[in-house]
Protein backbone atom coordinates (compact mmCIF):
# COMPACT_ATOMS: atom_id res chain seq x y z
CA UNK A 1 0.00 0.00 0.00
CA UNK A 2 2.69 2.49 0.78
CA UNK A 3 4.06 2.18 -2.55
CA UNK A 4 0.72 2.82 -4.19
CA UNK A 5 0.90 5.97 -2.77
CA UNK A 6 3.72 7.16 -3.07
CA UNK A 7 2.74 5.93 -7.07
CA UNK A 8 -0.22 8.26 -6.53
CA UNK A 9 1.34 10.87 -5.04
CA UNK A 10 3.22 11.28 -7.93
CA UNK A 11 0.69 11.20 -10.11
CA UNK A 12 -1.03 14.14 -8.72
CA UNK A 13 2.35 16.38 -9.34
CA UNK A 14 1.79 15.77 -13.04
CA UNK A 15 0.38 18.71 -14.64
CA UNK A 16 -3.25 18.14 -15.51
CA UNK A 17 -4.27 18.30 -18.90
CA UNK A 18 -7.47 21.16 -19.55
CA UNK A 19 -9.48 19.89 -21.83
CA UNK A 20 -11.50 22.75 -23.45
CA UNK A 21 -15.32 23.08 -25.35
CA UNK A 22 -15.66 26.58 -25.32
CA UNK A 23 -18.49 29.15 -26.70
CA UNK A 24 -18.00 32.17 -24.61
CA UNK A 25 -19.70 35.31 -24.04
CA UNK A 26 -17.45 37.67 -21.79
CA UNK A 27 -19.65 37.78 -18.30
CA UNK A 28 -22.12 35.86 -16.28
CA UNK A 29 -24.16 38.77 -15.01
CA UNK A 30 -26.81 38.27 -11.75
CA UNK A 31 -30.10 39.89 -11.82
CA UNK A 32 -32.80 39.56 -9.23
CA UNK A 33 -34.61 36.01 -9.24
CA UNK A 34 -36.95 35.17 -11.72
CA UNK A 35 -40.06 33.76 -9.23
CA UNK A 36 -42.09 32.47 -12.15
CA UNK A 37 -39.78 30.92 -14.31
CA UNK A 38 -37.47 27.91 -13.40
CA UNK A 39 -35.12 25.01 -14.32
CA UNK A 40 -37.39 21.73 -15.08
CA UNK A 41 -33.71 19.92 -15.73
CA UNK A 42 -30.38 20.22 -13.83
CA UNK A 43 -27.59 17.45 -14.40
CA UNK A 44 -23.76 16.90 -13.88
CA UNK A 45 -22.60 13.29 -14.54
CA UNK A 46 -19.19 11.53 -14.94
CA UNK A 47 -19.41 7.62 -16.19
CA UNK A 48 -16.80 5.53 -17.13
CA UNK A 49 -17.06 4.40 -20.89
CA UNK A 50 -14.18 2.23 -21.80
CA UNK A 51 -10.61 1.10 -21.69
CA UNK A 52 -8.62 1.93 -24.01
CA UNK A 53 -5.54 0.03 -24.28
CA UNK A 54 -4.02 -1.27 -21.01
CA UNK A 55 -2.75 2.11 -19.58
CA UNK A 56 -5.66 4.76 -19.66
CA UNK A 57 -9.33 4.69 -19.99
CA UNK A 58 -11.99 7.20 -21.11
CA UNK A 59 -13.97 9.55 -18.87
CA UNK A 60 -17.38 11.11 -20.39
CA UNK A 61 -18.40 14.40 -18.29
CA UNK A 62 -21.12 15.70 -19.54
CA UNK A 63 -23.89 18.36 -18.13
CA UNK A 64 -27.28 19.35 -18.96
CA UNK A 65 -29.91 21.89 -18.26
CA UNK A 66 -32.94 22.80 -19.43
CA UNK A 67 -35.72 25.71 -18.35
CA UNK A 68 -39.22 25.31 -18.09
CA UNK A 69 -40.05 27.93 -21.38
CA UNK A 70 -36.85 29.37 -23.65
CA UNK A 71 -35.41 32.58 -22.50
CA UNK A 72 -33.52 34.96 -23.72
CA UNK A 73 -30.24 34.03 -22.86
CA UNK A 74 -29.37 30.44 -21.40
CA UNK A 75 -25.30 29.99 -20.54
CA UNK A 76 -23.72 27.09 -18.65
CA UNK A 77 -20.37 26.62 -17.70
CA UNK A 78 -18.67 23.52 -15.66
CA UNK A 79 -15.50 22.54 -14.09
CA UNK A 80 -13.80 19.41 -13.64
CA UNK A 81 -10.86 18.51 -10.82
CA UNK A 82 -9.03 15.33 -10.49
CA UNK A 83 -7.70 14.70 -7.51
CA UNK A 84 -8.21 18.57 -6.33
CA UNK A 85 -6.43 19.37 -9.85
CA UNK A 86 -8.17 21.20 -12.60
CA UNK A 87 -8.40 19.12 -15.25
CA UNK A 88 -10.81 21.26 -17.30
CA UNK A 89 -13.62 23.94 -18.13
CA UNK A 90 -17.28 24.02 -20.26
CA UNK A 91 -19.06 26.39 -21.31
CA UNK A 92 -21.39 27.47 -23.73
CA UNK A 93 -24.29 30.48 -24.33
CA UNK A 94 -27.27 30.31 -26.51
CA UNK A 95 -30.01 32.79 -27.17
CA UNK A 96 -33.57 31.81 -27.24
CA UNK A 97 -33.27 28.38 -26.05
CA UNK A 98 -34.42 26.46 -23.12
CA UNK A 99 -31.86 23.51 -23.34
CA UNK A 100 -27.83 24.04 -23.36
CA UNK A 101 -25.76 20.46 -23.33
CA UNK A 102 -22.07 19.95 -22.76
CA UNK A 103 -20.25 16.79 -23.57
CA UNK A 104 -16.74 16.03 -23.50
CA UNK A 105 -14.79 12.64 -23.82
CA UNK A 106 -11.47 12.43 -22.08
CA UNK A 107 -8.78 10.30 -22.73
CA UNK A 108 -7.20 9.19 -18.92
CA UNK A 109 -4.93 7.16 -16.71
CA UNK A 110 -4.30 6.50 -13.42
CA UNK A 111 -6.10 6.32 -10.21
CA UNK A 112 -8.55 9.72 -9.17
CA UNK A 113 -11.40 11.09 -7.77
CA UNK A 114 -13.02 13.24 -10.28
CA UNK A 115 -15.18 15.87 -8.96
CA UNK A 116 -17.53 18.49 -11.04
CA UNK A 117 -19.41 21.10 -10.37
CA UNK A 118 -21.78 23.10 -12.89
CA UNK A 119 -23.60 26.45 -12.56
CA UNK A 120 -26.72 26.62 -14.83
CA UNK A 121 -27.63 30.39 -15.91
CA UNK A 122 -30.62 32.07 -17.36
CA UNK A 123 -31.17 35.68 -18.62
CA UNK A 124 -34.07 36.78 -18.82
CA UNK A 125 -35.63 40.04 -20.40
CA UNK A 126 -39.24 40.81 -18.66
CA UNK A 127 -38.95 44.42 -20.58
CA UNK A 128 -36.68 46.69 -21.82
CA UNK A 129 -36.10 48.35 -18.21
CA UNK A 130 -36.87 44.57 -16.26
CA UNK A 131 -34.15 41.98 -16.54
CA UNK A 132 -34.22 38.90 -13.87
CA UNK A 133 -32.36 35.86 -13.90
CA UNK A 134 -32.62 32.05 -12.63
CA UNK A 135 -29.82 29.97 -11.61
CA UNK A 136 -28.72 26.51 -10.28
CA UNK A 137 -26.15 24.28 -9.41
CA UNK A 138 -25.34 20.57 -10.33
CA UNK A 139 -22.57 18.56 -9.33
CA UNK A 140 -21.21 14.73 -9.49
CA UNK A 141 -18.08 12.83 -8.73
CA UNK A 142 -16.40 9.36 -9.28
CA UNK A 143 -13.88 7.17 -8.39
CA UNK A 144 -11.69 5.27 -10.64
CA UNK A 145 -9.23 2.68 -9.73
CA UNK A 146 -7.00 2.03 -12.55
CA UNK A 147 -4.39 -0.94 -11.35
CA UNK A 148 -2.28 -2.78 -13.23
CA UNK A 149 -2.89 -5.91 -10.90
CA UNK A 150 -6.57 -5.83 -11.21
CA UNK A 151 -9.62 -4.78 -13.63
CA UNK A 152 -10.74 -1.20 -14.32
CA UNK A 153 -13.37 -0.50 -11.85
CA UNK A 154 -15.53 3.20 -11.07
CA UNK A 155 -18.05 4.02 -8.31
CA UNK A 156 -19.82 6.71 -6.58
CA UNK A 157 -20.41 4.46 -3.12
CA UNK A 158 -17.86 2.04 -2.07
CA UNK A 159 -19.45 -1.56 -1.71
CA UNK A 160 -16.96 -3.70 -1.01
CA UNK A 161 -13.54 -3.67 1.39
CA UNK A 162 -11.24 -2.94 -1.92
CA UNK A 163 -13.18 -0.37 -3.13
CA UNK A 164 -13.68 1.33 0.30
CA UNK A 165 -9.68 1.02 1.02
CA UNK A 166 -9.50 2.86 -2.57
CA UNK A 167 -11.64 5.64 -1.40
CA UNK A 168 -9.94 6.01 1.89
CA UNK A 169 -6.50 6.64 -0.07
CA UNK A 170 -7.94 8.64 -2.86
CA UNK A 171 -9.71 11.21 -0.11
CA UNK A 172 -6.54 11.43 1.86
CA UNK A 173 -4.29 12.17 -0.81
CA UNK A 174 -6.38 14.68 -2.34
CA UNK A 175 -7.36 15.91 0.98
CA UNK A 176 -3.48 16.13 1.65
CA UNK A 177 -2.63 17.94 -1.42
CA UNK A 178 -5.52 20.84 -1.47
CA UNK A 179 -5.26 21.29 2.34
CA UNK A 180 -1.62 22.44 2.16
CA UNK A 181 -2.62 24.21 -1.55
CA UNK A 182 -5.02 26.53 0.73
CA UNK A 183 -3.06 27.13 4.18
CA UNK A 184 -0.13 28.10 1.36
CA UNK A 185 -2.87 30.88 -0.16
CA UNK A 186 -4.26 31.68 3.77
CA UNK A 187 -0.86 32.47 4.49
CA UNK A 188 0.05 34.20 1.07
CA UNK A 189 -2.77 36.66 1.82
CA UNK A 190 -2.47 36.85 5.26
CA UNK A 191 -5.78 35.64 6.56
CA UNK A 192 -7.45 34.18 9.69
CA UNK A 193 -9.39 31.58 8.66
CA UNK A 194 -11.43 31.18 11.99
CA UNK A 195 -13.16 34.03 10.94
CA UNK A 196 -14.42 32.70 7.45
CA UNK A 197 -16.56 29.44 7.12
CA UNK A 198 -14.31 27.62 4.46
CA UNK A 199 -16.15 25.93 1.52
CA UNK A 200 -14.36 23.89 -1.24
CA UNK A 201 -16.16 25.03 -4.59
CA UNK A 202 -17.01 21.59 -5.16
CA UNK A 203 -19.15 21.67 -2.44
CA UNK A 204 -20.99 25.24 -2.90
CA UNK A 205 -24.33 23.57 -4.35
CA UNK A 206 -24.99 22.31 -0.89
CA UNK A 207 -26.30 25.98 -0.15
CA UNK A 208 -28.78 25.76 -2.61
CA UNK A 209 -30.89 24.10 -0.45
CA UNK A 210 -29.66 24.83 3.11
CA UNK A 211 -28.67 28.74 3.83
CA UNK A 212 -25.65 29.82 4.92
CA UNK A 213 -25.55 30.41 8.47
CA UNK A 214 -27.75 33.64 9.69
CA UNK A 215 -28.61 34.31 6.50
CA UNK A 216 -32.16 33.35 4.62
CA UNK A 217 -32.16 31.13 1.57
CA UNK A 218 -32.75 34.42 -0.56
CA UNK A 219 -29.48 36.03 0.75
CA UNK A 220 -27.61 32.84 -0.14
CA UNK A 221 -28.91 32.59 -3.47
CA UNK A 222 -27.82 35.89 -4.06
CA UNK A 223 -24.63 36.02 -3.01
CA UNK A 224 -24.07 32.69 -4.74
CA UNK A 225 -25.15 34.18 -8.16
CA UNK A 226 -22.76 37.12 -7.88
CA UNK A 227 -19.97 35.08 -6.42
CA UNK A 228 -20.13 32.71 -9.95
CA UNK A 229 -20.39 36.27 -11.71
CA UNK A 230 -16.73 36.76 -10.37
CA UNK A 231 -15.73 33.95 -10.90
CA UNK A 232 -16.45 33.11 -14.16
CA UNK A 233 -14.70 36.71 -15.17
CA UNK A 234 -11.61 35.53 -12.78
CA UNK A 235 -11.31 32.27 -12.73
CA UNK A 236 -13.44 30.54 -16.12
CA UNK A 237 -12.52 33.29 -18.85
CA UNK A 238 -8.26 33.24 -17.97
CA UNK A 239 -8.82 29.53 -18.41
CA UNK A 240 -10.45 28.91 -21.69
CA UNK A 241 -8.90 31.96 -23.31
CA UNK A 242 -4.97 30.84 -22.06
CA UNK A 243 -2.94 29.82 -25.05
CA UNK A 244 -1.10 27.21 -23.22
CA UNK A 245 -2.38 23.47 -23.17
CA UNK A 246 -1.97 23.16 -19.26
CA UNK A 247 -3.19 24.83 -16.88
CA UNK A 248 -2.00 24.88 -13.65
CA UNK A 249 -4.98 25.41 -10.81
CA UNK A 250 -6.81 23.49 -7.64
CA UNK A 251 -10.05 23.54 -6.46
CA UNK A 252 -11.00 27.33 -5.28
CA UNK A 253 -11.83 27.93 -1.85
CA UNK A 254 -14.24 29.85 -0.95
CA UNK A 255 -14.12 31.90 2.61
CA UNK A 256 -17.65 33.16 4.03
CA UNK A 257 -17.15 35.86 6.74
CA UNK A 258 -18.92 34.50 10.01
CA UNK A 259 -19.96 38.51 10.70
CA UNK A 260 -21.73 38.26 7.42
CA UNK A 261 -20.42 41.21 5.21
CA UNK A 262 -18.13 39.41 2.46
CA UNK A 263 -16.56 36.20 0.86
CA UNK A 264 -13.36 35.72 -0.40
CA UNK A 265 -12.27 33.14 -3.33
CA UNK A 266 -8.67 32.23 -3.04
CA UNK A 267 -7.53 30.63 -6.10
CA UNK A 268 -4.35 30.22 -7.76
CA UNK A 269 -3.78 29.95 -12.06
CA UNK A 270 0.05 29.28 -13.38
CA UNK A 271 1.39 29.73 -9.96
CA UNK A 272 -0.15 33.29 -10.04
CA UNK A 273 -2.20 32.95 -6.25
CA UNK A 274 -5.81 35.41 -6.48
CA UNK A 275 -7.40 37.01 -4.08
CA UNK A 276 -11.09 37.77 -4.49
CA UNK A 277 -13.06 40.11 -1.96
CA UNK A 278 -17.14 40.04 -2.54
CA UNK A 279 -18.89 42.75 -0.41
CA UNK A 280 -22.49 41.51 0.26
CA UNK A 281 -25.66 43.87 -0.60
CA UNK A 282 -28.43 42.36 1.33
Amino acid sequence: MKKVIIILCAGIILASICIINVQTKPAITYFPIDQDTTFSTTKTSLSLITEKGNDNYKLLWQTNSTTDIPVYLRQDVSLLFDNGRLRGALTKWVQDTDTIQLKEMLQLEDSSLYQSISFHHGEIHKSRDEIKSIQKMSSDYLYVIDSPTTPLVSFKTAKSNYEREWKDLLDRTSKQQLLYHWNTLLNHFQIDKEKYLAVPLTSLDKYQNEPLPSLSQAQTNKIIGQLWEGLYKNYVIPIVKTEKEVVDSYIPLILFDKENKHLLLLFELNKKKKQLIQEYSL
